[in-house]
């Protein structure tokens, strides 16, 4: 039987669905969530449990935590993100905005919410898919700013979520998981899936049980905020 369960919300393709296979080939239990059921078949095929849930949605997360009431969780890692189609702050709407930054940067945190009291007391992680670009201190240029906002704003969720854990012990990471070949990514992209997820386990094993928050990359290597 499996020692380790992680619940990865957003694991039906890229980084999510090869996360999970990754820790499955590492003896972890998976339940990973898709949005429809292509997604959760694609999560099935790996051995893991699927659930379909519109994570953008507070009642939908809401109808997957009364699914789960049962569970306890090793890892929790909110797999939840989207490029924006507009990224200039002066053309983009409002609806196009609030969508971005729902999705990027407050709903990952309300799900953690969510799930925090399931997360096991003292060893358990709560993880969240970040990225380099929402890193306020390297922004150097102003390649789509919108979505690096969108990054920063999660990462400072992030930090506020850390800071107020209710009691509870977990460890806390935003993860960058490099410029990996995925739909967002691009073809250009250096690093592939496999290198990418592989890395994020090891950090998450080596992380645990050590309730030292931060902000990592794959390899990792702490980044500023």
């Amino acid at each position: 039987m499996p020692d380790k369960t992680a619940l990865i919300v957003g694991a039906s393709r890229g980084l999510g669905l090869g996360l999970a296979k990754e820790l499955r080939a590492r003896g972890w239990a998976i339940i990973g969530t898709a949005r429809d059921r292509a997604g959760s078949d694609r999560i099935e095929a790996l051995g893991a449990r699927a659930e379909i849930a519109d994570t953008a949605e507070a009642g939908s997360v809401a109808a997957l935590s009364r699914r789960l009431s049962g569970e306890a969780f090793d890892l929790v890692f909110v797999n939840a993100g989207i490029k924006g189609a507009e990224q200039d702050p002066a053309r983009a709407t409002q609806a196009e905005i609030a969508e971005l930054f729902t999705v990027n940067s407050v709903a990952p945190v309300g799900i953690a919410r969510q799930f925090l009291g399931r997360v096991r007391d003292g060893g358990g992680i709560v993880a969240f898919m970040s990225s380099d670009l929402g890193s306020v201190t390297r922004t150097t240029d102003g390649y789509i700013p919108l979505y690096r906002a969108s990054k920063a704003a999660l990462n400072s969720l992030i930090r506020s979520f850390a800071a107020d854990l209710g009691g509870r012990r977990a460890t806390v990471l935003a993860i960058h998981p490099g410029w990996v070949r995925t739909d967002m990514g691009g073809a250009q992209a250096p690093v592939g899936v496999a290198e990418s997820v592989r890395g994020i386990a090891d950090v998450l094993e080596a992380r645990a049980g050590t309730l030292r928050h931060g902000f990592v990359d794959y390899r990792g290597v702490e980044l500023p905020w």
